[in-house]
């Protein structure tokens, strides 16, 4: 596995990260077990996880019951700010909220310290000075390593950053943003705004909530069970606009002799800015999969086909 520098920090990542959002929701612990060993086995090093996810907590939970001793051999990333309760008490960025959250997901992970700490969606309610002075003192205390933001507008990213400047505070090292062949808007704004303070960018959906996949063609429904058989998802990313392009891209690897699953990963780190693309499993088997299609290194000439190929 290749290990990628993580923006202008001293960490270094495994190109592939596993997403633990299934963690807790679809996979019981037995099957976390399986996936989270499997991605060991597989060099993986890159863990991302989120206080909200596996319903509030589940796959946090789950994660540090079965890292144990491995803790010390990972990068452990998760994120507070969406909502942990019905009452609308515990979310966003204040200094109350945070320093609240973090002991929690400490707990669950049965961890010291988090070593990417995302705020996981911006609070227009908070200051972001507020925000960051309370993220700097987690820092200073050893609690966490480094920070990040996540679903930020170029807008929101340079005005932290310059609070951070102007304040001595522990400025973002790393964005997550959506980003893969079908969903590209970042490269207008935000990508230029990551490129421009340096920031590891973790790019989540690389596969298009599955569609990149192959599993989907067009005039066809979706598989049962796929998660693109559930509306939730379906409604953002189902369409015959998207379908007609996965069907380029299909003949295109068709041509090569390699998968769609592979073009998605390899066009992502073929990216300057991609610290590690981040991806869910359900099986020990998906995590291999998703490994090997990092292999593919694209050509300066393949990329730029590609850009045709996906121009809306």
């Amino acid at each position: 596995m290749e290990l990628r520098p993580f923006g202008t920090t001293d960490l270094k990542v495994s190109a592939v990260g596993i997403g633990c959002n299934n963690f807790g929701i679809r996979l019981d612990s037995a099957a976390t077990r399986r996936v989270v060993h499997a991605a060991l086995d597989a060099g993986i090093t890159l863990f991302d996880t989120a206080d909200i996810y596996g319903r509030r907590g589940g796959s946090e939970t789950m994660l540090g019951e079965v890292l144990g001793v491995r803790r010390k051999d990972i990068v452990l990333v998760t994120k507070f700010g969406l909502p942990m309760d019905d009452g609308g008490r515990c979310q966003g960025g204040s200094r109350r909220y945070i320093i609240e959250a973090l002991d929690a997901s400490l707990r669950r992970l049965k961890t010291e310290w988090i070593d990417v700490y995302y705020f996981h969606r911006p609070d227009p309610a908070t200051p972001i000075e507020e925000t960051l002075r309370a993220l700097d003192e987690l820092v200073r205390a050893g609690k966490v390593r480094h920070i990040g933001c996540s679903n930020f507008s170029a807008a929101e990213i340079e005005a932290a950053q310059s609070v951070a400047r102007a304040s001595g505070l522990t400025p973002f090292t790393a964005a997550q943003e959506e980003y893969n062949l079908l969903s590209r808007e970042i490269e207008r704004d935000v990508l230029p705004a990551i490129v421009q303070e340096k920031l590891a960018l973790l790019p989540y959906f690389p596969l298009a909530s599955g569609l990149l996949t192959g599993k989907y063609r067009f005039g066809a429904p979706p598989p049962s069970g796929t998660r693109l058989s559930d509306a939730r998802y379906s409604d953002r990313v189902l369409n015959d606009d998207n379908l007609r392009v996965v069907a380029r891209l299909t003949d295109f690897c068709a041509a090569r002799g390699r998968t769609l699953l592979q073009l998605a990963f390899g066009w992502l780190l073929a990216k300057p800015a991609v610290a590690s693309v981040i991806a869910g499993a359900s099986t020990p088997e998906q995590v291999r999969a998703n490994v090997a299609a990092s292999e593919w290194l694209l050509s300066p000439e393949e990329a730029a086909e590609i850009d045709r190929v996906t121009a809306r």
